[in-house]
Parts: C-alpha cells; sequence; structure tokens
C-alpha cells in the first residue's frame, strides 16, 4: 500500500494538528488541561501509525514532550509544569495569529494570482492654447512683455561716461612730470604742484610722487607751512 504523507495531506507540523484538536474539543488555549490534551494528541498519533501513515519526527517530539509536561505536573512541586504549559501556550497563541494572518493575506492577494497588463499607449499632448481673451488683455500682455524685453537690453553708453573718461595718474608718470619742471625751474612751492593736480587721482599721485623723489634723494624738501619747497639737487638732472 502507498504510504501518504499525512503532514501533507492534513496538517503543516504538531502545532497544527495541536491547534486543531483544541478548537475540535473546545479546550481553553490559555490554560490548556496537559492531561486531556496528552491522551487526544497520542490518540490522534497512534491512529496515524495504525494506518501506515508516514509521522514526521516533529510530530512524535511533541509527543515526548507533551508528555514530560504532563509527568513533571504530576509532581508535589509542580513550578516548572506551569513554566512549560506558559511556553507551549504561548507558542500556540503565535502560531494561531500568524494562521490567521496568513489566511487573510491568501484572501486579499488571492494566491498571489496577478495579471500583467499592457502598458497604455503613449498619446500626444494636445499643446493647443484653447483660452479665450479680450482684445485688451492681449495688448496688456504684449506690452508687458516689450517692456521685459526692454529691460534686458545694456545701458546707453553715455551712462558709462563718468566711469570710462576718468583718468587714472600713475605715480611713476607723476613723479617725471616734477623732475622735468624742476630741471627748469630748480625750485618750487609743493603747494603750486598740488594745485595744478587736475583730479584726485592727480593730487594722489603728486603727493605718492613727492614722498617717493625725497626719499631717494633726488629732491630736497625745506620750509614749512604754505611755503614747503621742494629743490631738485644736484646730479640728479639726468633723472627721468
Amino acid at each position: 500500500m502507498e504510504k501518504i504523507s499525512y503532514k501533507l495531506e492534513v496538517f503543516e507540523g504538531p502545532m497544527d494538528l495541536l491547534l486543531h484538536l483544541i478548537t475540535k474539543h473546545k479546550l481553553d488555549i490559555y490554560d490548556i488541561p496537559i492531561l486531556e490534551l496528552v491522551e487526544q494528541y497520542t490518540s490522534y498519533v497512534r491512529e496515524m501509525q495504525e494506518e501506515n501513515m508516514e509521522v514526521a519526527s516533529e510530530f512524535l517530539e511533541m509527543a515526548a514532550r507533551l508528555v514530560y509536561i504532563k509527568t513533571v505536573s504530576l509532581l508535589p512541586v509542580y513550578d516548572e509544569a506551569e513554566e512549560l504549559k506558559n511556553e507551549l501556550r504561548d507558542e500556540l497563541l503565535e502560531y494561531r495569529d500568524c494562521k490567521i494572518l496568513a489566511g487573510k493575506l491568501s484572501q486579499m492577494t488571492d494566491g498571489f494570482n496577478y495579471t500583467v497588463r499592457a502598458l497604455p499607449e503613449e498619446v500626444a499632448p494636445d499643446m493647443s492654447y484653447k483660452r479665450l481673451h479680450e482684445p485688451s488683455e492681449l495688448l496688456g500682455a504684449y506690452t508687458l512683455a516689450a517692456g521685459k524685453k526692454l529691460r534686458r537690453l545694456p545701458p546707453p553708453l553715455d551712462s558709462f561716461k563718468t566711469i570710462v573718461t576718468k583718468k587714472i595718474v600713475s605715480v611713476g608718470s607723476k613723479i617725471e612730470s616734477i623732475v622735468t619742471s624742476l630741471k627748469s625751474k630748480r625750485k618750487r612751492k609743493l603747494y603750486d604742484i598740488y594745485r595744478e593736480a587736475k583730479s584726485r587721482s592727480d593730487l594722489i599721485a603728486a603727493f605718492l610722487a613727492v614722498l617717493e623723489l625725497a626719499k631717494n634723494k633726488t629732491i630736497y624738501v625745506s620750509g614749512d607751512g604754505d611755503d614747503i619747497q621742494i629743490e631738485l639737487l644736484e646730479g640728479m638732472e639726468s633723472v627721468d
């Protein structure tokens, strides 16, 4: 006679069998009557063996576990039996919850049988402008756009005149100019040189040029106040 796998045909494992027995005989899962449950479980396993069904080792291990709990519970001090019963209860509750959840997921997904649908064809978007406007609105929009365009144009050249026309006078050119004037007059008032400056840049260049000439001992500075004079020293006529 061909052997039938009882595990595959009826129950998924010993926890599934225990849960079936508790439900069938209306036992309290939170306070398992271990003596009654052991008798029902071992009787069921014995019937499986008598029917020449292949009993998995995990079913026999659970049977041994139940018998051990039953034995310990008959002792005068049965604290260990309570711990073992509570442990079994927690495992059964967890298994029951997982089984319920699995059943709900199976119903929701219909066994995970999905139908793959073809992707929708791409449709070119309609880019035509269909809103209606009054002529005055169109004129205002055009004027606004034109104004923005004009504001993006560069400023007129006249606006750069005050910047571009400012001449930057270098200290080197001013040194040359002062030395040249001293070659003809030999001695000059410092005030006159500053007064000849035509711009702020020219004035600063003249001041720095005098300091540089005095530092290099090209000129001699004498007097004070408005009477300060500068004089080209002997032998410095060739300085450019």
